[in-house]
């Protein structure tokens, strides 16, 4: 099979298309036959070698790319209870394996895998995975209840946009902040207040909610400067990139890095199918032209997931 791997972590021009051996299930596994696989941020990272530098990667001879993947089951090996043949998404949350889901074919443990949205194409079935899955666990990590406040940074890329609609799900009121351009888009999502990014947040906020929001998923990475803007004994959930900050003021600064269960993949294609959970591809590539779609992640400003397709 054909794969994408990082050897030299120069960045997305030298990422490698290799051919090696197609991997086989063992106990508990499923191996994918990939139709479609998003490109994240993360995986420009892993090209260019910022996951080694902030301290969550430890160095090796080869990284795979990929974590999110739509497809059909190849095999299985012994104790998986899904057909050959049945589609599904997978998010692979181990930052080092050799090979991941930038490939024509895939093996992870059936715990991250779940039965794919009913009526959803591949390409969008892929897109979801890795930042809906960040979200969720950041919205849980606030501890919430309906009618409570809750900021959101970054609310038009992938994680911030699921936080939004997750936080309305579950009842809350949300405040979200991004670009001025990409109000339309972040108030679609169902924020009720939209901050521009260009404006002092720390004031905005304050004016919609005099002493600070409950509780912060700060997809942004902003921070003690969002961290201002929660009221005193709130919690701040810090999507991974970096040392989290100072709690500051009793606040609660809780790290979320995604990790998959068979369970919370399951909600969340449940949410996709009944359309509280959107989904948005932004363009497709052939695993061919990888180089191409990684530098136009990298880029940034991309509403939506390249998608590669086999």
């Amino acid at each position: 099979m054909r794969a994408l791997v990082a050897r030299r972590l120069e960045g997305p021009a030298a990422l490698e298309l290799i051919t090696t051996d197609r991997p086989d299930p063992r106990p508990g596994e499923v191996r994918i036959k990939v139709a479609a696989a998003a490109v994240n941020p993360v995986d420009v990272a892993t090209s260019d070698g910022s996951l080694i530098r902030y301290g969550i990667a430890a160095p090796r001879e080869q990284f795979g790319t990929g974590w999110d993947v739509a497809g059909t089951v190849d095999a299985t090996g012994p104790g998986v209870g899904l057909a050959p043949g049945t589609p599904v998404i997978g998010l692979s949350d181990l930052l080092g394996r050799p090979l991941k889901t930038h490939a024509e074919y895939v093996v992870l443990g059936a715990h991250a895998v779940a039965p794919a949205p009913a009526g959803l194409d591949f390409p969008a079935a892929s897109t979801f995975a890795l930042n809906a899955r960040t979200a969720q666990q950041a919205v849980d990590a606030l501890g919430l209840s309906a009618g409570q406040t809750l900021l959101v940074t970054g609310a038009a890329g992938g994680v911030g946009g699921y936080a939004v609609e997750l936080g309305k799900y579950r009842g809350l009121t949300v405040i979200a902040t991004a670009s001025g351009q990409d109000e339309e888009l972040v108030r679609s999502f169902g924020a009720d207040h939209f901050v521009s990014r260009s404006a002092d947040l720390t004031s905005a906020v304050h004016d919609l909610v005099p002493g600070g929001v409950d509780g912060l998923v700060d997809a942004a990475v902003l921070g003690v400067a969002a961290q201002e803007a929660v009221r005193n004994n709130g919690v701040h959930a810090h999507v991974i990139a970096g040392t989290p900050p100072t709690p500051l003021r009793g606040i609660s600064v809780r790290p979320v890095f995604a990790h998959a269960t068979r369970q919370a993949l399951t909600e969340l294609v449940e949410l996709v199918e009944q359309g509280i959970l959107s989904t948005r591809v932004a363009a497709t590539y052939p695993l061919d032209d990888a180089v191409a779609a990684y530098e136009r992640v990298a880029k940034g400003g991309v509403r939506g997931r390249v998608v590669l397709v086999p």
